[in-house]
């Protein structure tokens, strides 16, 4: 990709004029217009030139001859990677601090993140909490309902509660709850839960439990699923009406099969895990999405995979179009994923 995008610093100082004020104004840029916001340092003649060029290689386009020059995916790829990314302003992080204000989690803040990149940027925000792949238990809760129904409610490590209603055959009272969740916790409290539910199980089917009351009502929770919680990464999404918004050049029906891509869980993740394998804390940006679906061929995906204290991997990303605003996205992701990688686990 280098070799590729390997062009001379004036032809990059003259797309880089161009692909900015492409991004502003959504019209093919003129040499004219190059040359009033460079003030003169390089004459209509040295930008024609240059721009000319330009369109040989490939990274820039004519509408028609009379027009400007349209920047291509290959100019947008070659900014991005030729930009200098900035980090996140003193107003920026403060902004951040007020909109993660009250969020007790990483789960949480990931919930928080889609919304947050949504208001930042005007595109669509991603994020997506996954569970670590050997998930422990932290502690367990038991709590009597009406109707012999009991809630139990599952913590992790990387404190991700999940609830589960568990109905019997028979009323359970709060005491017998109570102390079957100081077994679970005092046995069990920061086990791997695959390894918790092996050895519980192997402690059910010895000879001891059918005499012990207490190990008979814990049997029963257990045969209901009460460790058997849900690992399935959660998404979420704001903003998607940004990108109807936007002239993609496509027809209705096109605009219609991508809204309906972006409403499925699975093709969201996808699309993280194709495009987000880089090391945690380092932006991604990849231009043009072409590849995971055609019609998402002008839209571009800046993000960021984050490593949590307690185990978790989130992702947050704003997808958006090509003509999107670089710096700022890339530093609206960037302070969100570090705030995330900061959040108490």
């Amino acid at each position: 990709m280098a070799g590729e995008l390997d062009i001379s610093r004036r032809k990059a100082e003259v797309l880089h004029w161009i692909v900015r004020e492409y991004i502003a104004t959504g019209e093919p840029v003129a040499s004219g217009t190059v040359s009033r916001r460079r003030h003169g340092a390089l004459s209509p003649a040295t930008i024609r030139n240059a721009m000319a060029s330009l369109a040989e290689e490939g990274y820039v386009s004519q509408p028609h001859t009379s027009a400007g020059r349209v920047p291509t995916e290959k100019a947008f790829r070659f900014f991005v990677q030729d930009m200098i990314v900035r980090r996140p302003s003193i107003a920026e992080v403060e902004r951040l601090n007020q909109g993660f204000s009250g969020v007790e989690g990483v789960e949480e803040g990931v919930e928080r993140s889609s919304r947050l990149l949504t208001e930042w940027t005007h595109n669509m925000g991603i994020a997506a909490a996954i569970p670590a792949a050997s998930q422990t238990l932290d502690r367990v809760e038991l709590l009597p309902l009406a109707d012999r129904r009991v809630l139990a409610v599952v913590v992790t490590s990387d404190r991700v509660v999940r609830n589960r209603v568990v109905t019997l055959d028979e009323a359970v009272s709060a005491e017998e709850l109570a102390s079957i969740r100081n077994y679970l916790n005092r046995n069990f409290g920061g086990w791997v839960l695959a390894d918790a539910r092996d050895e519980l199980e192997r402690r059910l089917e010895s000879q001891s439990a059918y005499y012990d009351a207490l190990l008979k009502r814990l049997n029963t929770l257990y045969a209901r699923g009460l460790l058997d919680i849900d690992l399935d990464p959660s998404v979420h999404t704001e903003g998607a009406s940004y990108l109807v918004a936007l002239d993609l050049h496509m027809t209705r029906e096109a605009t219609r099969e991508l809204l309906q891509a972006l409403e499925q869980k699975k093709r969201i993740l996808q699309l993280l895990d194709r495009f987000l394998e880089e090391p945690p804390g380092e932006v991604k940006v990849q231009v043009g999405l072409g590849e995971l679906h055609p019609a998402m061929r002008e839209l571009s995906l800046i993000g960021i995979k984050v490593a949590t204290p307690g185990g978790m991997t989130a992702k947050v990303a704003v997808l958006g179009p090509m003509r999107m605003h670089y710096e700022k996205v890339i530093a609206a992701v960037l302070g969100v994923g570090r705030t995330l990688q900061n959040l108490p686990s």
